[in-house]
């Protein structure tokens, strides 16, 4: 271990990336490693040397970079062109500039394990954190990195929101198990071929206005945001959000789509970066809420702002209603594993235009009633095959006129993107249909060949 005296000889570092850390590559493909450190040599009459080496191969990626030996003893040097890759190990030593080879410079201090790529902010609620029960294969892999909540880098594994030796607000009331992102990193990881670096910041329970700092400047898991942002360099290619069950009511729930959208604008202002790619997940379900008219309609009103998350641009959903449960709200291990999957896919598609699978899920785009307006016909987009259906399309649909509920007395799917509605009478006034309506909707509806659910969405007039 070394000391903080002044007795040593050659280099020593102080400030650096930590070993297994990510560092986000900039626009042109390039890392920035900033150090600084002491020096010390009876003769005081050389230079402090950095280079990075490829950790695989021992090849070298930045030759050795002298920067000035100062007088007080202390040294910094910042290398801002390590290109995209790794992992790296920084090299430091302390070169008089002699007649003797510079391979034989006075040693210096190594940090190993830092790579260079793309570092994703995973936010939201119990769902981002994970609660996923039972074994799955889903093993850590070198490459793909997270910032734990001890402040500390290390390679990702589940749990991933644990409280070991915790500097951060987001505590969980119990241990979480598996979570969605380690499979989201890995797949990336598998395409791009780069390090990916995780920062976890989620909370379960956690409501919309802990994050937003529109409605709350002073909310705890906003400001620990920025804290984590802070200490990864305060840049990130996205961000990966589940959440909203909590606002699923009524008395917030309706202004949930604006809300998201101040957030996320808050958060792109802060990271200097408007196309700052965001990946969230549609509500799964909740069967432990089943029957309950305000929590039905609560979170009806949260999947539709989700459905609308394309609107702040550079963003997109992914379904969720056709992964198990572990419990009443939690998304089970082998779900999370589908989860990461797709969201990847997504990310790769808006994020770095690479796209590698199918993640749109079928989305309703118009209703339009036949000639005896007792008959809506649904057209849908985003149907790699055609539609299909797991079970009684009739659950799958609510609709509404002005009097209140219509009954559906049969659905069908005519078309390979059309679902058909038959009502048991004429409706009186506006009328509007939901689909995937409520805490447990029964999600029948599927592509027939990639098995996307539809989106659940609300409140859309039949013209």
């Amino acid at each position: 271990m070394s000391t903080q005296s002044d007795s040593f000889l050659g280099v020593r570092i102080d400030s650096a990336p930590q070993p297994f850390q990510i560092v986000q590559q900039n626009d042109k493909g390039f890392g920035r490693f900033s150090l600084s450190g002491r020096w010390n040599h009876p003769e005081k009459q050389g230079q402090v040397q950095l280079r990075v080496m490829r950790e695989e191969d021992s090849t070298v990626a930045v030759p050795w970079t002298s920067t000035e030996a100062k007088a007080d003893g202390t040294w910094a040097q910042t290398i801002d062109n390590v290109p995209v890759g790794g992992l790296y190990r920084i090299e430091t030593r302390y070169w008089q500039n002699t007649t003797v080879p510079a391979e034989w410079s006075i040693h210096g201090d190594f940090v190993h394990h830092v790579g260079v790529g793309d570092v994703w902010i995973i936010a939201g609620q119990s769902n981002a954190a994970g609660y996923g029960r039972g074994p799955v294969v889903d093993p850590p892999r070198l490459g793909v990195h997270i910032l734990k909540n001890d402040e500390t880098w290390d390679i990702a594994t589940h749990i991933m929101n644990e409280t070991t030796r915790s500097q951060h607000p987001n505590i969980e009331a119990a241990n979480p198990g598996h979570a969605p992102y380690l499979a989201f990193g890995k797949a990336l990881h598998d395409v791009l071929g780069y390090p990916i670096g995780l920062i976890q910041t989620s909370l379960g329970g956690s409501p919309l206005s802990q994050w937003n700092p529109v409605e709350n400047p002073e909310g705890a898991l906003w400001k620990n945001l920025m804290h984590c942002l802070q200490l990864a360099g305060n840049a990130s290619r996205g961000m990966v959000w589940y959440q909203g069950e909590s606002d699923a009511n009524l008395d917030v729930g309706p202004t949930y789509e604006k809300r998201f959208a101040d957030f996320v604008r808050s958060l792109r202002q802060h990271l200097g970066n408007d196309k700052l790619a965001v990946i969230i997940a549609q509500l799964n379900r909740c069967p432990g809420a089943a029957g309950d008219a305000n929590g039905n309609r609560g979170w009806a009103i949260v999947r539709e702002a989700q459905r609308r998350v394309g609107l702040i641009g550079n963003a997109a959903v992914v379904p969720t209603t056709d992964l198990s449960l572990s419990d009443g709200i939690h998304t089970s291990a082998d779900g999370n594993v589908t989860l990461g999957k797709r969201k990847a896919m997504a990310a790769l598609d808006i994020a770095y235009n690479r796209p590698s699978g199918v993640w749109r899920a079928p989305d309703v785009v118009a209703a339009t009633f036949k000639p005896d307006r007792k008959t809506i016909e649904l057209t849908f987009q985003n149907v790699p095959t055609r539609l299909n259906n797991i079970g009684p399309v009739e659950p799958d649909f609510v609709v509404e006129d002005e009097t209140g509920p219509v009954k559906i007395t049969r659905a069908t799917i005519p078309s390979r993107d059309v679902v058909r509605i038959e009502l048991d009478t004429e409706p009186t006034g506006t009328t509007k249909v939901h689909g995937n309506y409520g805490t447990h909707p029964s999600a029948h509806i599927r592509d027939a060949e990639e098995n996307l659910p539809m989106l659940g969405f609300y409140r859309l007039v039949v013209r």
